[in-house]
């Protein structure tokens, strides 16, 4: 079998040092749409959104766990002992990440990853990367990629947890719409995710696409941002958890409708793709807040 997941599950985890500074961190807010947020008279030089591109003025949002080392360091979990996959069966199915703390704007790190779950959906294998961050004062986070792999299940393992949240009966607290400019694949990818899906036109046709997709890392950044900057107040040190379940792709050039609810200790939010009918693009979106 391609994947072994008792193989996968006894591996011992793949250790790395990352570094990052503030140039990392502007470059990935950048790639998210800071400094142009149109619910603002002038993006670029508002009070709000600095916090996002001058280092003077710096803060962190916490999905840059997803890139920090400019590398998909999570996906490291697939070229673990037991796992021999075809990467063209392979999807993002969802990603969870815990703050232990405020990701500072300078760091160094040691990640360490590891497959943590292979779970047997019948038609596709689930596997569950895990990557866990720490520098010298302990803990900074922990990020949990869930990636289906078409194809490979039907090998009698578990089935996983299946309990989904549930959206609220009501309308949204808050909507707001975030435009994806047509350049914007080509900016984020410069953070470490260099998938020719989201740039060669001739590579998305041969994946089924009509033009490139935007990273679902992406819009799972530019998600919370919305949450930080329309429900929090920007502080991001509210952040403790956030989790997604990708359910859409998105093409550059459209726009985002980010719908939230609040309730205790939770934002919920839904993510449609505005010219499309508002088709789905994330779903079971939860952030969990301190």
């Amino acid at each position: 079998m391609p994947i072994d997941a008792a193989q996968a599950l006894a591996a011992k985890p793949r250790s790395a040092e990352i570094t990052w500074d503030h140039k990392d961190i502007q470059l990935y807010h950048l790639g998210l749409g800071a400094g142009a947020n149109p619910d603002l008279a002038d993006p670029a030089t508002d009070a709000d959104e600095l916090r996002y591109t001058l280092e003077s003025r710096l803060h962190v949002l916490p999905s840059f766990a997803t890139v920090a080392g400019a590398g998909m360091g999570m996906m490291g979990g697939l070229a673990a002992p037991g796992i021999d996959v075809d990467l063209a069966a392979v999807l993002h199915g969802g990603q969870r990440v815990e703050l232990h703390r405020p990701i500072p704007v300078k760091g160094r790190a040691t990640t360490s990853s590891k497959v943590a779950a292979v779970y047997d959906k019948g038609k596709a294998a689930v596997l569950v990367l895990r990557s866990e961050a720490a520098d010298d004062e302990g803990p900074l986070w922990t990020s949990d990629a869930q990636i289906f792999v078409r194809g490979e299940g039907g090998f009698g393992g578990e089935r996983g947890p299946s309990g989904r949240p549930e959206a609220p009966d009501r309308p949204f607290d808050h909507t707001v719409l975030r435009p994806v400019r047509p350049d914007q694949a080509l900016l984020y990818r410069l953070s470490g995710d260099w998938n020719p899906l989201h740039a060669d036109p001739e590579f998305a046709k041969l994946a089924g696409f009509d033009r490139p997709i935007l990273h679902g890392l992406c819009t799972y950044g530019m998600t919370l941002k919305a949450v930080v900057d329309t429900v929090l107040g920007g502080d991001v040190g509210r952040v403790r958890a956030y989790r997604t379940r990708f359910a859409g792709v998105v093409f550059p050039g459209e726009t985002l409708r980010v719908g939230m609810w609040e309730s205790d200790g939770l934002v919920r939010v839904a993510v449609t793709a505005v010219e499309r009918q508002d088709a789905p693009v994330l779903t079971d979106t939860v952030v969990e807040l301190n």
